[in-house]
């Protein structure tokens, strides 16, 4: 029996557009950072889905253990720091009605405080990770507002309609005021962490956004879904 005809969608990959095979599909996301795909059966679906945010339809590019990854089999992926593979509907957190599913939660962690600092970004419906940076050396709170303004840039860029969750209030209040009020001291050690946080205030003085901006609260609701879970 013939294979039933898939039409592949890639939003961000070398070449985003609409392919019909999966191995011109892989050619565009194999490799690329932050890579979002997904398979469709018809090309209507695909075209109604490519013309849209895939905030609902994201899927991560994800190491497999072959080179090449065959269709119609279980193929066994491992986690690396750029992908995370989505996890078992049943083994995620049960949110009150209150909490957007359809949002973008980002978190930062410190090895220490100043100390080795990443931040992430992970769509809260699925808990998948969107992006990833770090580590660099820094502080958690600038973490957090680099993390923010990540979050915006990208979803302007990408056209999404997403609110962004932070749990930090200072965060907030920094890209409130476009000026992270960080009070690390800028030397040849934090000299790149700096040039990152002049890079963030510039997009912030030139770029309008209306993307809410939500505090997640972490006493009703528990750890933010891009929590690195270190605590």
């Amino acid at each position: 029996m013939a294979k039933k005809q898939k039409f592949y969608v890639v939003w961000s990959g070398l070449t985003p557009g609409i392919y019909t095979s999966w191995t011109d599909c892989e050619a565009q996301v194999k490799g690329a950072k932050g890579a979002v795909y997904k398979a469709f059966d018809t090309r209507e679906e695909a075209e109604q889905a490519f013309a849209s945010a895939p905030d609902k339809f994201i899927v991560k590019m994800q190491k497999c253990k072959n080179a090449k990854m065959q269709e119609g089999k279980d193929a066994k992926m491992q986690e690396d720091r750029e992908t995370v593979r989505p996890r078992d509907p049943e083994e995620l957190p049960i949110y009150p009605e209150e909490v957007v599913p359809n949002a973008l939660a980002v978190d930062a962690a410190c090895s220490g405080n100043p100390g080795m600092m990443e931040y992430r970004g992970v769509y809260v419906g699925n808990r998948q990770q969107i992006f990833h940076f770090g580590p660099m050396f820094g502080t958690n709170n600038i973490g957090e507002f680099l993390a923010i303004v990540h979050g915006l840039a990208l979803i302007q860029q990408k056209g999404w309609d997403l609110p962004i969750y932070s749990d930090s209030r200072n965060a907030m209040l920094w890209v409130k005021a476009k000026k992270c009020r960080t009070k690390l001291e800028r030397n040849a050690r934090t000299e790149p962490l700096f040039q990152l946080i002049e890079r963030a205030e510039k997009w912030l003085r030139e770029h309008t956004y209306t993307t809410p901006i939500m505090k997640w609260q972490t006493d009703k609701w528990g750890e933010i879904p891009a929590d690195f879970g270190r605590k």
